[in-house]
């Protein structure tokens, strides 16, 4: 005779209650929209604030190509880079 053992773990969260004053036409079609994507709007709202309350990542808005030109000019003479563009738009 084969026994299984199951463990189930269980972790429960404090979920702290935010009353929100928003404009109904908002709410009903932030309910549409939630509906059409099987989310609740609190989770909607709880994603949408930690999202903003997170302090950006040093790489934020740092493109591939940002990232690539970045150290190229600091050898560069900011006197020649003058010159060079007052000599291109004369």
């Amino acid at each position: 005779m084969t026994s299984a053992y199951v463990s189930q773990s269980c972790y429960y969260t404090y979920m702290a209650k935010l009353t929100l004053s928003v404009d109904g036409r908002v709410v009903r079609r932030a309910k549409e929209y939630a509906k059409r994507r099987g989310v609740s709007v609190s989770k909607m709202v709880e994603t949408y604030l930690a999202a903003v309350a997170e302090p950006p990542s040093p790489a934020a808005g740092r493109t591939p190509v940002l990232n690539s030109l970045r150290g190229l000019l600091d050898d560069g003479d900011i006197a020649d880079y003058k010159k060079h563009l007052a000599a291109k738009y004369r």
